[in-house]
């Protein structure tokens, strides 16, 4: 398809009645890394900035692909996602940037769209790039807001918006919805990779053996279900903002801490992490893995900016995923 991205002409109306007639919009710089959602800095003549999310069709990157019916993290995008899990995390004292406006009902562009607080471009992986020393900080702090979230225990999993109008629905077990959603996921791959063609019967038998030593267990923390340091921004003063929340679930912690394991390494440790079953974490592990390889080959067939990126993200998920089949009792 062909893309048409938002000029400031396009955002004239919603600034003026945001901020006043008088405002005008200087620079409307498109920020890179969003796959789901536009994701606008609106640079303003009083030399402020703010932040523009847009949800359309003509943001969106990801092509449909098989789902798994009941897994609560498929289709994580939307304004009403976002409105509701913004204020899910507002409750539990998770510093966000602040929700300025939300429209959902298309009265300035053809999409729906929200205003944010602009808290800065640093994310917590640059920081710890930069400085590990000066990251300390944000990270302990992100780790007592994490703790915040998986000890708020929600009535059943799924998303908070589902669960909220009685649509969610959960009539068997999370660790059978993930392993449904890797085997999906491990179909979808082997059709483009021949390596995972030819493993693909021990790789479903692998995931099979896992779920089979995971213990039956029915309570369900708040997780944001793919935090990275990425999606962590750190305001001057140090402060951890927690971004891209359109995914928040009630669901197995352990389904939050394979992800900051992979995302965090040598840091997670100063996350301070609440007890888990290490059964379920190595379940959940894998399970990603794969979903990191499906994923990223499915959206580099697409017109997505950096396709080469995704490539070697699902070359190195490959290979993980491939390793574990050689340990001896896998």
């Amino acid at each position: 398809m062909t893309r048409t991205f938002l000029t400031p002409d396009d955002v004239r109306h919603l600034v003026a009645e945001q901020f006043g007639g008088d405002r005008r919009v200087l620079a409307l710089d498109r920020l890179a890394g969003g796959s789901k959602k536009g994701v606008y800095r609106l640079r303003l003549d009083d030399q402020t900035t703010v932040i523009l999310y847009v949800w359309s069709a003509e943001e969106n990157y990801w092509p449909p692909s098989p789902t798994v019916p009941d897994d609560p993290f498929t289709d994580a995008s939307g304004a009403e996602l976002f409105a509701t899990n913004h204020a899910a995390l507002a409750a539990v004292e998770v510093r966000l940037p602040q929700l300025l406006l939300l429209d959902r009902d298309r009265r300035h562009l053809d999409a729906d769209v929200a205003l944010l607080e602009d808290v800065g471009a640093v994310t917590l992986e640059a920081l710890r790039e930069r400085d590990p020393a000066a990251a300390t900080g944000p990270l302990s702090a992100l780790g007592a807001a994490l703790r915040r979230m998986h000890t708020t225990i929600g009535p059943s999993y799924g998303k908070l918006a589902a669960i909220a109008s009685g649509a969610a629905t959960q009539s068997r077990r999370t660790e059978d919805v993930i392993v449904d959603r890797a085997l999906r996921h491990l179909d979808a791959a082997a059709i483009r990779d021949p390596r995972l063609a030819d493993a693909h019967d021990r790789i479903a038998g692998h995931v099979r053996q896992l779920r089979d030593a995971v213990a039956e267990r029915q309570t369900y923390g708040l997780v944001h279900g793919e935090l990275g340091p990425d999606h962590v921004l750190v305001t001057p003063d140090g402060e951890p903002v927690m971004i891209d929340i359109e995914g928040l679930t009630y669901f197995d912690v352990e389904w939050e801490h394979a992800w900051l394991q992979m995302r965090f390494g040598d840091a997670y440790p100063l996350l301070h992490p609440v007890d888990l079953d290490p059964h379920r974490l190595e379940l959940y592990r894998y399970a990603q893995v794969l979903a990191l390889i499906e994923g990223p080959l499915r959206i580099a067939d697409t017109d997505f900016p950096d396709r080469q990126w995704m490539r070697d993200l699902a070359e190195w998920n490959i290979t993980k995923a491939l390793a574990v089949l050689a340990t001896p009792g896998s």
